[in-house]
């Protein structure tokens, strides 16, 4: 877990120094955004000072909030998860394009607070990641709603960056069954099936044993079927009428 996180701090550092040296010259040498208060469009000028402000600062928000989340975890304190790593992520990003979209605006920042206030989750989000995903939408519907057309576009495509580069650490997900495997002879046909599921790669651990029934509990890739495992186990004892079951398992809580 340790070079995961060190992996994924690597790459979202890269990520914000790399844009962060493209963009530093033209903001140290911009003048202050004059803000439009009025319900027009900022002109090209605005739009593009605003987009070389968040070729900036959305990076290195990034990468500091990497720096915060990633941090080394002390001695009996329970791991993190890798959607509340993302989460937080996220969210410093989210923060960064509000900010550039309130600027020094008094009236943004009040119907920011509104429309923040509108969010209600109804329904319970399992993954805190999709939380911070609506706030980006929101965050990039505002950008988008003051006419600031190319800093909305830039806020989506480096939170689909950032996304891209989080969410491929994340294990793939998996179903968790109850294979039942009915034979004459389980002491023998046991350990050629843990050595077949060694083989498939897949976390299992033996639940129950009877003079007749094997019980496994696996956890199986859920992009994959099990028929080519299923056809495996019949044909390690040709001998033996074997009856292969999967139940499929609720994820406790």
């Amino acid at each position: 877990m340790t070079a995961i996180r060190a992996a994924l701090l690597a790459r979202v550092a890269w990520l914000a120094l790399l844009t962060s040296l493209m963009a530093a010259p033209a903001a140290l040498s911009a003048q202050p955004i004059e803000e439009n208060t009025t319900t027009a469009p900022p002109d090209r000028f605005v739009q593009v000072e605003h987009l070389r402000a968040a070729a900036l600062r959305l990076p290195v928000a990034a990468a500091f909030a990497c720096i915060l989340a990633l941090r080394p975890r002390r001695r009996g304190t329970p791991a993190r998860q890798a959607h509340v790593i993302q989460t937080q992520i996220i969210l410093a990003i989210v923060g960064a394009v509000v900010m550039l979209v309130v600027g020094s605006s008094l009236a943004r920042a009040f119907g920011i607070v509104g429309a923040a206030g509108l969010v209600r989750y109804r329904a319970k989000i399992e993954d805190p990641k999709d939380a911070g995903v609506m706030l980006s939408t929101l965050a990039v519907g505002l950008a988008t709603g003051v006419g600031l057309w190319m800093l909305g576009a830039f806020a989506t495509a480096f939170i689909l960056i950032v996304l891209w580069i989080v969410e491929s650490f994340e294990p793939k997900a998996t179903q968790l069954f109850m294979l039942k495997v009915k034979t004459k002879k389980p002491s023998e046909l046991k350990p050629k099936i843990e050595q077949l599921l060694s083989k498939y790669h897949v976390t299992h651990e033996l639940r129950a044993a009877s003079k007749d029934e094997l019980h496994f509990e696996v956890r199986w890739p859920i992009d994959r079927t099990t028929d080519r495992i299923s056809e495996a186990i019949l044909h390690l004892d040709p001998d033996d009428p074997t009856e292969v079951d999967w139940d499929e398992k609720k994820e406790k809580k």
